[in-house]
């Protein structure tokens, strides 16, 4: 009888006539084999258990397919193609003074003229494909593709980028909204589909043509061929059919008339738009090679942005696109409410001292035609724009002279450079500390020394006058070249160009890293030739009168639509520069107002304590006065621009003058608003708390001056009890010449009065370009490589 428990168990021979297990039974007796389910199959074991077996896999992706299709043919059934929508025609948007009742201007009315496909050139048709949808013709009304990449790209930092092709782009305009929200997304997807299936491309085309907005205020193509060639669409070129598909990408950044300095990305765009040509056979390689930039037209006057309102509502455009509170194809479809920062008795008063000071007092020469003025007003302790003034007359000059950042700002700069000396505790080369009474040599042409010796930069100074051994205050009085040009090398660029941001200067202005930052030089690069504009030079002023606590500046106080308002940027004050830096810097620029020899003495007329520098540009081509009192802080600039192509000219002769700088005209615009700008406001002086070792002695002949007989109210004693810095402890030998108006001595006792070798920014500072461009106050000279004029 069998021992086996299980008799019924099939066994089998092992070759000797023993039974054993046979198969996966036998196998799981031994520990091999897995066990098996009630189906027969293996059981899963370990990780093995948590993944999905292939018929679960199968089985869900036929799930998710079929799902997608039923939200397909859902989506269809339930959306359909609506009327056109009320955004298609464009409203106004109303632009309101600081009040928030009084009307500055209504802006953004139609402009548009519709017209089918056969009057709009061939050329023109193919060049807008060629921009923003290549296959059109001969792909479907959405994309998949060009979605997942444009997805792809904006997630990985290539760019922002539309996936959107010509329909969907169409069926946003005409029949949706700007709003960048999902359901709209699944609106235009499902409108697409169905519009591209009840209307021919041609239809779609001609539609998109008519809806799209391609900058100054025109609304579709045949609009836009009058705006910028007083041409019919029909009859438009191969480069200005080009040049309109560029604008298509950005119509306000590529209007090459009021941004010229966006020329380079805007001829990149449309040698894009005539190549994709090329590459789909729309346009021979010899035709290509034929086509040259187009002679973009002046824009037309609009009644609405007469005078000053144009260049106000540029400026707030500008701001609500660039802090993205409103998007561009929004504002241009109307609807908003914009309360401004902008103060109407302070924009009147600005108006009223350019007219005044500028335009009254030209003369009939052809530099006269040349002048153009501009200017901003911030509140310090606000940061809003309080008056902005951009010009004679918007529809006359469409260019900003407020907002320009095409010329450079001259010696405006130097009180940074000092700033950032007082931040760093920087020293000169023999380890003295930089305050007002440091003395350095202030001889024309003198080398900048670096640690290793000269640089190769040697800037003259005004007239080539020599001042020999001079105290920075008094350097800064009369705008002495070499001294900051020094100093910038002591202090290191780098460092100077981080107070400037410090200030408010914007990362975006093109500071040489270079001494030549201390006469202005500015937007020389190719690569970056943004200079600084009178807004980014106030900003950076304000911060100045507040005590070195920065807050952003603004021109925009509120901004509703349809009742709801849009948030603003948060501007938090922040102390971005110490306080003794910033009232020491303005300790010294009132030495500049005050002093007999000081080039702002013209802030003394504004009846106001006040703290000033002036700067004049490379050639003569522009003069700049910028200053603050404890109430406001000002910028007034002119610049010379010929009104035929806007080439920068110099300004010598205008006026019926000789030179034009910044103590001169632009100084009188700036104590003339301010006076009326701050009429019936008690005088108040500045509370300074000045860096320690920086207190000075002002010289017997240096006393603060009572304005001129007109002012009401003497500048408030506000500077505190002097006390006498400790000179260093050696003393270098004296050489050079004292000019007239220079103390024969330094104020202090036993102040180092030889020549100074400072040590220099370090081995990162870059040499000065080989010409050695810069700018003198009030001189039309420019100091070449050999310290000569140019």
């Amino acid at each position: 009888m069998s021992d086996d428990p299980n008799p019924s168990t099939d066994r089998s021979s092992d070759g000797h006539g023993n039974g054993s297990p046979s198969g996966a039974q036998g196998l799981r007796q031994e520990g091999w084999a897995p066990r098996q389910s009630s189906s027969g199959r293996p059981r899963r074991t370990g990780l093995r258990r948590l993944l999905p077996t292939w018929r679960m896999v199968l089985g869900g992706s036929f799930a998710l397919l079929l799902l997608l299709v039923g939200a397909f043919f859902v989506g269809y059934a339930l959306v359909s193609i609506p009327d056109a929508n009320a955004a298609a025609i464009a409203q106004n948007n109303v632009y309101l003074y600081s009040d928030g009742k009084t009307e500055i201007s209504r802006d953004g009315a139609v402009n548009r003229q519709s017209i089918p496909l056969d009057q709009v050139a061939t050329t023109a048709r193919y060049a807008t494909l060629a921009a923003e949808d290549r296959n059109f013709y001969h792909e479907s009304a959405v994309s998949p593709k060009s979605m997942v990449r444009a997805a792809w790209n904006t997630a990985t930092g290539k760019g922002k980028q539309s996936g959107s092709t010509i329909t969907q782009q169409y069926v946003k305009n005409y029949y949706l909204t700007q709003s960048q929200t999902a359901s709209r997304k699944v609106k235009e997807f499902f409108i697409s589909i169905k519009l591209d299936r009840n209307e021919t491309k041609d239809q779609i085309l001609e539609g998109y043509l008519n809806t799209s907005y391609y900058g100054r205020n025109a609304y579709g193509i045949e609009a836009a061929s009058q705006a910028y060639f007083s041409e019919n669409a029909a009859d438009l070129t191969t480069a200005q059919a080009a040049y309109l598909a560029t604008l298509l990408n950005a119509p306000s950044e590529y209007d090459l008339s009021a941004h010229p300095e966006n020329a380079p990305a805007a001829k990149a765009r449309w040698n894009y738009v005539l190549d994709g040509m090329v590459k789909e056979h729309w346009l021979t390689p010899t035709q290509r090679a034929a086509v040259t930039f187009p002679t973009i037209g002046k824009p037309k006057p609009i009644a609405s942005k007469a005078g000053q309102r144009g260049y106000i509502i540029e400026a707030v455009n500008q701001y609500l696109t660039d802090h993205h509170i409103v998007d561009a194809d929004a504002l241009s479809h109307g609807g908003y409410r914009i309360v401004t920062t902008i103060q109407k008795p302070k924009e009147d008063a600005f108006v009223k001292a350019a007219q005044d000071d500028v335009y009254d007092k030209l003369g009939h020469t052809k530099q006269d035609k040349y002048v153009r003025a501009g200017g901003v007003s911030i509140d310090p302790s606000t940061g809003n724009v309080v008056a902005l003034y951009g010009g004679i007359d918007y529809t006359k000059q469409y260019v900003s002279s407020a907002t320009n950042r095409t010329y450079q700002p001259g010696s405006t700069f130097k009180p940074v450079i000092f700033t950032a000396a007082l931040q760093n505790q920087s020293t000169t080369q023999d380890g003295r500390t930089i305050t007002p009474t440091t003395v350095y040599n202030g001889d024309s042409g003198r080398q900048v020394q670096g640690p290793n010796g000269p640089v190769g930069y040697h800037p003259n100074n005004e007239d080539g006058v020599d001042y020999g051994n001079i105290t920075v205050t008094r350097a800064m009085d009369q705008s002495v070249n070499a001294v900051f040009a020094q100093m910038a090398q002591d202090v290191g660029t780098k460092k100077v160009i981080d107070t400037a941001h410090d200030l408010g200067i914007p990362d975006a202005v093109d500071i040489p890293q270079t001494p030549a930052m201390a006469l202005g030089a500015f937007g020389s690069s190719q690569a970056n030739p943004n200079s600084a504009s009178p807004l980014d030079m106030a900003q950076a002023y304000a911060t100045l009168a507040n005590h070195g606590v920065q807050i952003p500046y603004s021109i925009v106080a509120k901004v509703t639509k349809d009742g709801n308002a849009l948030n603003l940027p948060d501007r938090k004050p922040v102390q971005s520069v110490p306080r003794s830096a910033a009232d020491t810097t303005t300790a010294m620029l009132k030495s500049v107002v005050d002093s007999p020899t000081g080039t702002a003495s013209a802030a003394r007329n504004s009846g106001w304590p006040s703290a000033a520098k002036t700067g004049t540009a490379e050639n003569d081509k522009a003069a700049w006065f910028a200053g603050y009192t404890p109430k406001l802080a000002t910028v007034v600039a002119l610049f010379g621009m010929n009104p035929t192509n806007g080439a920068q000219e110099e300004l010598t002769g205008s006026m019926n003058t000789g030179r034009i700088n910044g103590g001169g005209p632009p100084g009188a615009v700036w104590a003339d608003y301010t006076a009326a700008a701050l009429k019936n406001q008690p005088v108040t002086g500045f509370h300074l708390d000045l860096q320690k070792g920086s207190e000075t002695v002002a010289p017997q002949n240096d006393q603060p001056t009572t304005p001129d007989s007109g002012s009401t109210t003497p500048p408030a004693t506000d500077t505190p009890p002097p006390t006498t810095q400790q000179p260093p402890t050696s003393t270098p030998p004296t050489t050079g010449t004292t000019p007239p108006g220079t103390p024969s001595s330094p104020p202090t006792s036993s102040v180092p009065t030889g020549p100074v070798q400072p040590p220099g920014g370090g081995p990162t500072d870059t040499l000065a370009p080989q010409n050695g461009d810069g700018s003198q106050d009030g001189s039309n000279s420019q100091t070449s490589q050999t310290g000569r004029p140019a």
